[in-house]
């Protein structure tokens, strides 16, 4: 039986975060080397971990996902092995240099704990109806692991002069200094019964990039209401 899984079994240690398999993240934890995770995303571990749900330096943050974009979050530290997932999405893992990434609440699993981070509404969004869009924001010089509902696209916006158009909806995340601005249009979901009216796609444009899922986010984040 041993010989029949032992290609599931768990892989060396190249870095502090990758991916084992598509779907799950393998984070090697280290004391003073804290993470944050989404709360409930932990699947496995090896060695001695220790799990602080809604820690005090994450409580003013979290309690600013008022508007359902976000989740809350652990916070994680020991020595060992960790292992999470999010209900089989694709894990994409990040790792920033002096850089920051704007992510979707919803698609954000885990990442340093020594990284800055905060909710943001988005800039150049004002026309949208209701709350707009909110997104996490994470900075500095570390680890990121992201999720996505099936594989998804990362587009290289600096590649040329045309602007890159993604449905809200579908939008995972994006580099922070790319311009962005909204379009209205019909939405295509209209077509094929999932709902009518008018809805906007996101611009970007600039150096940077943009992660896109091939699965919409059921929650419609920004179509217009009446």
């Amino acid at each position: 039986m041993n010989q029949q899984l032992a290609g599931f079994a768990p892989t060396p240690v190249t870095a502090r975060m990758e991916n084992h398999g598509s779907a799950m993240l393998k984070v090697a934890m280290a004391s003073g080397q804290d993470l944050y995770a989404r709360t409930g995303s932990m699947v496995a571990y090896e060695g001695f971990i220790q799990y602080e749900p809604n820690p005090p330096a994450a409580r003013q943050v979290a309690s600013q996902w008022i508007t359902g974009e976000g989740a809350p979050v652990m916070k994680c530290s020991g020595d060992g092995l960790l292992y999470l997932a999010d209900y089989g999405a694709d894990v994409v893992v990040i790792n920033l240099n002096n850089e920051a990434i704007s992510v979707n609440g919803t698609n954000l699993l885990a990442f340093d704990a020594h990284l800055t981070w905060g909710v943001e509404k988005v800039k150049g969004m004002a026309k949208f109806a209701g709350q707009g869009l909110w997104n996490v924001v994470v900075q500095g010089t570390g680890w990121v692991a992201i999720t996505s509902r099936g594989t998804p696209i990362v587009v290289d916006c600096g590649r040329g002069d045309d602007e890159t158009y993604v449905d809200p909806d579908a939008l995972v995340a994006w580099s922070t200094n790319l311009k962005v601005k909204g379009k209205r249009s019909f939405k295509a979901g209209a077509l094929i019964g999932r709902g009518s009216g008018e809805a906007y796609q996101m611009a970007f444009s600039g150096e940077g990039i943009v992660v896109v899922q091939p699965s919409e986010d059921s929650t419609d984040r920004l179509r217009i209401r009446n």
